[in-house]
């Protein structure tokens, strides 16, 4: 059992403290919720109601300028850019169809859909989108959104191809556990995702996603991850001589706060290192985790 915990912690730090008795979150509910959030955005859109738009998105949210490619951090940012839009195009509409949506965790949640901007005496544009929900204080908000079928559109590839010899299935396995991590291609290149589960025997005792991406606002890779105990964390990633930092603070499930240094080493193209250090949880500094080696499946 102590390896259990150690490699959990070693593969992602919010499973330092889990929280037993945890409710289960009703997936029709929140499905149901994001649903009606989307409704709220294209009901804001159509009035040009760039305030409550902005509202809609979370507090640290990235939006993308579709017209001209600027990225705006913020709620007071994103207000300005969709009040210059609607103001240089006052005939914009919006026509939003969901098509598929995945919790994450009971706090995030991706949403696919195709979107159409209707524009005064021009054709409709229609556009295949992924929105990353994150849910604050009870309400889905918006984080992210990725446009994935323009043949023209912005790609992030050039930043994050030198985490391109991740892609593939990685394990970390022995006698008491197996440490599972997939990690993928977004369409057109510009994310990341690593879903990662760690299994006694038949049974899955810690599952999560992670996203990787560009932050164009700060000009770094970040990730964000989320744990199926309803942990989640954001972290910044540094290169220095020979591996990677990763700088991790987030959220445990039972509400303490919690950061850790995650410190990846590339051996060869099957194989790097991984080891935690830095850790704490509620104020409460935590001893190291050893280095393990991870290998390609």
């Amino acid at each position: 059992m102590t390896r259990v915990l150690l490699c959990t912690i070693a593969l992602s730090f919010l499973a330092i403290g889990r929280a037993d008795g945890q409710e289960s979150v009703s997936a029709t509910a929140d499905e149901t919720a994001i649903r009606q959030a989307v409704a709220a955005y294209v009901e804001a859109f159509g009035k040009h109601d760039a305030q409550a738009l902005a509202e809609l998105w979370s507090p640290e949210a990235v939006y993308t300028n579709r017209l001209t490619g600027e990225e705006v951090v913020g709620r007071a940012a994103i207000a300005e850019q969709f009040a210059a839009i609607f103001k240089e195009q006052p005939g914009l509409k919006l026509d939003v169809a969901p098509e598929s949506i995945q919790l994450l965790s009971p706090n995030a949640a991706v949403e696919h859909g195709t979107a159409k901007l209707l524009a005064s005496q021009s054709e409709p544009e229609i556009i295949n989108y992924t929105a990353v929900y994150i849910k604050r204080d009870g309400r889905w908000l918006l984080d992210r959104v990725t446009d994935n079928d323009a043949e023209e559109a912005p790609t992030h590839y050039e930043q994050l191809k030198v985490l391109e010899w991740m892609v593939g299935t990685w394990v970390d396995q022995d006698d008491a556990a197996t440490i599972e991590t997939e990690c993928k291609w977004t369409k057109n290149r510009n994310f990341l995702t690593r879903s990662f589960s760690i299994s006694v025997g038949d049974h899955i005792a810690l599952s999560g996603m992670q996203i990787i991406g560009w932050d164009a606002a700060t000009k770094s890779i970040r990730s964000w991850t989320f744990d199926s105990d309803g942990g989640f964390a954001e972290a910044a990633w540094t290169f220095k001589q020979d591996r990677w930092f990763i700088r991790n603070s987030g959220v445990l499930a039972d509400g303490r706060k919690a950061s850790a240094v995650n410190v990846l080493k590339p051996v060869d193209a099957d194989s790097f290192t991984w080891q935690t250090v830095e850790r704490t949880a509620g104020g409460e500094l935590l001893p190291n985790v050893a280095e393990v080696q991870i290998v390609r499946k």
